[in-house]
């Protein structure tokens, strides 16, 4: 008997059941029951990182290879598969395990930003228009107009040129019924020299736009009120692209196999943020008729996913970005919700993959304003790191990897509900404290508790300059497992997933990578603008990632630079605060085009010392300790 073309599977624990045609992954299935698992290789087999266990190993295909070449035995026999892998043959139950799901994190709202005057392109203007008669037969535009022109220059509104206005053909079609409903009573909104709407009454006080953050892993969405400059409205979710990959590249790699799947990148985004949008305008008690402007920030792969736009040639060699100007469209052509006459604008890019985010990032934290020699880190998958004042700055992006966010690691997690994400290992005795996210068990590390724990094995000489872990039958904490070394942070007993939680010789060689690319690309801009650490006078760490990390600890390892830690500044989400300046003013959005300008963009695997600067980043915290006087003085003396 053949069986049925349909299989029903079960997720649980969200209880949320699902019919999908026999065959395809359980990867695939998760997409369509409209849940998301973690996936750092967008489905590929290669990051492990999507575990599920299956209730009757019948149901599924058989293990494949890749499978046993990453799960363990134990594993396996468990009834652990991989959902990339696993394709479905019959009804089925899977169990998504907690270190498998993408939870709700913490995500960093709240941004430093620079003072600016509040001139937003969208203003609203109340009329009382005087009713035509037999002595005054001027047309309804006309006579709008005309008094539109009289409200704006009794409130000393200038640069508006009439002559010039421009409306939709819509609005104006329907507009001598809209003033004859409205009895001459009407608001008009005017942006620059377009009328956008024609509203009954007095609507002056409903003027909103929204300043959207496009994070690789996660979304940010300001709502503001116009009239005022304050943001009433705050909301963030996971990126949904991250089912396609955690990075950038797994991304782009997905979209260039067919146009669908760039268009699917593009719909899966935009729904996310559009349904964002409905949730922060429903707590506020805002239409969404009243949201007439959005400015976007994102990196150059964000910005061209939102808007659809080709990407081949981002992800290949040279790099090339379709646009870098500063852009506005409307919101009907990025279906974005809001008034169905508004604008998206997206800020300039600077090169590569260095977006309108890291003009944000500037424009917020006012480096390029400096008399002085500032440095700017927005530390994630894609590391952007910008070097100077206001003369010039120099612009990099550092291929740092997943690490610092949870992925490559082990236990390696994102900042949801259990995560360790911070931890202080006791030189003497070699016990260990932590901190988790909301205080709940352990059940993984965030990147920020795996720096902590490098730096901590270091200084206790538990491991080498080259990262290697030391085998001391004295330490109950060290053990081999296989042929890999690992230090157990937290035990069994203590966390919520019933395993020890442990960093790994792997995971220490990931940490090293990830930290030797961010260190190379501030070596390189320092050694092209002539300046040492000391020269520099501040060093801003923006992103969620920043906020969490013990500055000590990162200069230990050389992830930054020896300077004093006074020096560090923890800037939060400037990407998000950076737009909001430019939704507010429109000086700003003048400013980022000078911004941009001024910024000159480094491809870092050009420069001749690239290679060697990075295998010495490598060593803990480098090959030339001579650079870290400090921490040799310190290392010195556990030696001796």
């Amino acid at each position: 008997m053949e069986r049925p073309r349909n299989v029903r599977i079960t997720f649980e624990p969200y209880g949320k059941r699902v019919e999908v045609e026999r065959g395809i992954t359980i990867f695939e299935a998760v997409t369509k029951a409209g849940l998301a698992i973690r996936s750092e290789c967008g489905g590929l087999g290669t990051c492990g990182k999507c575990k599920v266990r299956i209730k009757d190993p019948m149901s599924v295909s058989e293990i494949t290879k890749v499978e046993r070449n990453i799960l363990s035995p134990e594993e396996l026999r468990g009834g652990l598969r991989l959902a990339c892998q696993a394709c479905v043959l019959d009804d089925c139950m899977v169990y998504v395990p907690p270190e498998s799901r993408i939870g709700e994190r913490k995500i960093l709202e709240v941004g430093f930003e620079q003072e600016v005057p509040l001139e937003p392109a969208v203003r609203k203007i109340h009329l009382m228009i005087p009713k035509p008669s037999l002595n005054d037969v001027r047309a309804d535009y006309e006579r709008m107009i005309d008094t539109l022109s009289r409200i704006l220059e009794v409130r000393g509104w200038q640069g508006e040129k009439f002559d010039e206005m421009r409306i939709s053909r819509e609005l104006l079609a329907n507009t001598p019924r809209i003033l004859r409903e409205a009895e001459w009573d009407v608001t008009v909104v005017l942006r620059d020299e377009e009328i956008l709407e024609i509203e009954r009454g007095n609507t002056e006080g409903e003027n909103y736009g929204l300043a959207i953050d496009i994070g690789t892993s996660k979304i940010v969405v300001y709502l503001v009120n116009f009239n005022e400059g304050n943001v009433i409205g705050v909301s963030s979710i996971e990126n949904p692209q991250l089912m396609f990959g955690e990075d950038i590249m797994s991304r782009l790699t997905f979209a260039m196999r067919s146009h669908e799947n760039l268009s699917l990148l593009n719909k899966v985004l935009v729904n996310g943020i559009n349904a964002t949008i409905g949730e922060i305008a429903l707590k506020s008690g805002v239409n969404r008729d009243n949201i007439y402007e959005a400015v976007v920030v994102g990196n150059t792969a964000m910005h061209h996913l939102f808007l659809g736009i080709e990407i081949k040639h981002l992800a290949l060699s040279p790099y090339v970005p379709a646009v870098r100007d500063l852009l506005s469209v409307k919101a009907q052509e990025a279906d974005l919700k809001i008034n169905k006459r508004g604008y998206v604008i997206t800020l300039p890019i600077i090169g590569g993959f260095v977006g309108a985010d890291g003009v944000a990032d500037l424009l917020a934290t006012g480096l390029h304003k400096s008399n002085e020699f500032s440095m700017l880190l927005d530390i994630g998958t894609n590391t952007e790191v910008f070097l100077g004042n206001k003369n010039e700055i120099l612009a990099c992006s550092a291929a740092s990897g997943p690490a610092f966010e949870g992925g490559h690691i082990k236990f390696g997690m994102k900042a949801v509900a259990g995560a360790i994400e911070r931890v202080f290992i006791e030189p003497e005795t070699y016990e260990v404290k932590y901190k988790t996210v909301r205080g709940e068990k352990p059940v993984g590390l965030c990147g920020s508790a795996v720096i902590d724990v490098v730096a901590g094995l270091l200084r206790s000489g538990l491991i080498d300059v080259h990262g290697r872990i030391r085998e001391k039958p004295e330490v109950s904490r060290i053990r081999k497992v296989g042929n890999e070394v690992e230090f157990v942070v937290a035990w069994r007993e203590e966390t919520g997933i019933d395993e020890d939680i442990t960093v790994t010789q792997r995971d220490v060689r990931e940490i090293q990578l990830a930290k030797a690319a961010i260190y190379t690309a501030q070596s390189i801009l320092m050694k092209r603008k002539g300046i040492k650490p000391e020269d520099i006078k501040k060093i801003f760490i923006a992103g969620a990632f920043g906020s969490e990390i013990s500055v000590k600890n990162a200069i230990f390892i050389g992830l930054l630079p020896e300077v004093p830690e006074e020096r560090v500044k923890f800037v939060g989400n400037t990407a998000i605060a950076g737009a909001k300046m430019a939704l507010i003013s429109k000086k700003v959005r003048k400013e980022s085009r000078e911004v941009q300008k001024l910024v000159n963009y480094v491809e870092l695997s050009l420069d001749p010392s690239f290679q060697k600067e990075f295998i010495n980043a490598t060593e803990l915290p480098h090959r030339d300790l001579d650079r870290f006087p400090k921490v040799k003085d310190y290392l010195t003396k556990v030696r001796n």
